[in-house]
């Protein structure tokens, strides 16, 4: 298994955003395309870091990332 990753622009970055799977809000720190796979067969997949609240990070699939209209918008900049 190869650990290579590439970063992928997306227009919610830094932005704050709701994970669709599970319901938590947070700030769309990253969006990575991943080699997911724990075999010999490489499977890439897109994959959005969040950051919520509590300032901790956790991974959803790109698809499941909207913006989270009905929050205040996040400092830029810091």
């Amino acid at each position: 298994m190869t650990e290579r990753y590439a970063y992928v622009p997306h227009r919610l970055l830094r932005h704050r955003v709701r994970d669709l799977a599970s319901g938590t809000e947070g700030v769309l720190m990253a969006v990575i395309n991943e080699n997911v796979s724990d075999t010999g067969v490489e499977r890439w997949a897109e994959l959005a870091y969040i950051r919520d609240a509590s300032g901790r990070a956790f991974t959803t699939a790109v698809a499941n990332v909207e913006p989270a209209v009905d929050q205040p918008p996040t400092a830029g900049g810091r």
